[in-house]
């Protein structure tokens, strides 16, 4: 927080601090807060503290605070047990809170249960993460319990918290009732097919549904198939991130099945899955029929020339896309022509990554032909330096 302790907000008018920081919030140190507090409090509806001691005293004036403010967000780095211990005791006393961000401290599963114990009482909590706390199949059971009377959370996050295929499915029991939930993140929780396949199960529930996140979890074809029976239910599904799945040829094909029918999807990662140019094929059939989709990262997956060639076949119908990463995807001069083809056509085109792909002078220089025509970013790392080209 030294940008913020640079600032010698100190000086500034009470009333002028009201007005610098949207949405109404203020982002400083302890030491800041506490000098800040009283003047924040008559202009501010929240507070972002972050607190990077090893322990919180347990007469901190800042948490006595926590209890007075209408909603705030406490995000604390790397706390020790005692830390730990104060802070969570501390929250039981804040009924209006409204965004609780406690990744990255190391809760446990006895955290997240301590946790869990308050969490009803949090009648207007929309937003909290509780990313890389390791809590666990055991935490994620204990949050499970009370998860579904949080009716107004609309953002969670647990990824990097080792929950398995044990704590997905636990959480698919009550994910149906969180009838606001908006935004799920399970990144990197290795829950693999099974626990995608539980997950399955209750996402058709979640009607509010607009943001996925289940990368890094080893889901395989299996899990991809899984989640392909529902996503068309899904009908406010706007962000999908399956990357790092190893979903394969076969995979990208269930999913391919269905994507066509998500009408809302705009933002898409199938990175790292190694579908290859079967895959990309496949994919290519339906991009057409996704209007809204504006981003698309397919890279890493070892298209070639002849996986290129099939998305390409393709882009000309994809109006709004925006962003398309094909990088480090073993294609040559050969694929960056097929691409160079087709991307006069695809008129909202602002960021293209071929990185890493070995089409060398010739096949990047047929791509910024292209682009300089429009206005368009044409990233070639590995190949020369990025061009930028605005036309």
């Amino acid at each position: 927080m030294g940008a913020v302790a640079d600032c010698n907000l100190l000086s500034l008018l009470p009333s002028l601090l009201g007005h610098l920081w949207p949405p109404e919030r203020v982002v400083a140190g302890l030491r800041v807060c506490k000098q800040l507090r009283r003047d924040l409090m008559v202009h501010c509806s929240s507070i972002v503290l972050v607190q990077k001691a090893d322990t919180i005293p347990e007469e901190s004036c800042v948490l006595e605070d926590f209890k007075r403010f209408p909603q705030h967000l406490v995000l604390m780095l790397s706390l020790k047990r005692s830390g730990r211990t104060t802070l969570l005791g501390t929250l039981g006393a804040c009924k209006s809170l409204g965004r609780l961000d406690l990744c990255w401290n190391v809760i446990g599963a006895e955290g997240a249960g301590r946790l869990a114990g308050w969490l009803r009482n949090f009648k207007a909590l929309a937003h909290l993460d509780l990313s890389q706390n390791e809590i666990g199949a055991e935490g994620a059971e204990r949050l499970a319990g009370v998860l579904g009377e949080c009716k107004a959370l609309a953002h969670l996050n647990l990824s990097q918290n080792e929950i398995g295929a044990e704590g997905a499915g636990v959480l698919a029991e009550v994910l149906g009732d969180c009838k606001a939930l908006a935004h799920l993140d399970l990144c990197w929780n290795g829950i693999g097919a099974q626990g995608a396949g539980m997950l399955a199960g209750a996402l058709g529930e979640c009607k509010a549904l607009a943001h996925l996140d289940l990368s890094c979890n080893g889901i395989g074809a299996e899990g991809a198939g899984r989640l392909a029976g529902v996503l068309a239910e899904c009908k406010a599904l706007a962000h999908l991130d399956l990357c790092w799945n190893g979903i394969g040829a076969e995979g990208a094909r269930r999913l391919a099945g269905v994507l066509g029918r998500c009408k809302a999807l705009a933002h898409l990662d199938l990175s790292c899955n190694k579908f290859g140019a079967e895959g990309a094929g496949r994919l290519a059939d339906v991009l057409g029929e996704c209007k809204a989709l504006a981003h698309v990262d397919v890279s890493k997956n070892e298209i070639g020339d002849v996986g290129a060639g099939k998305l390409a076949g393709a882009l000309g119908e994809c109006e709004a896309l925006a962003h398309l990463d094909l990088s480090a995807n073993k294609f040559g001069a050969e694929g960056a022509g097929r691409l160079a083809g087709v991307l006069g056509e695809c008129k909202a085109l602002a960021h293209l990554n071929v990185s890493w792909n070995k089409i060398g002078a010739e096949g990047a220089g047929r791509l910024a032909e292209v682009v300089m025509k429009g206005q368009c970013q044409l990233v070639c790392e590995g190949v020369r330096e990025s061009t930028n080209v605005a036309g």
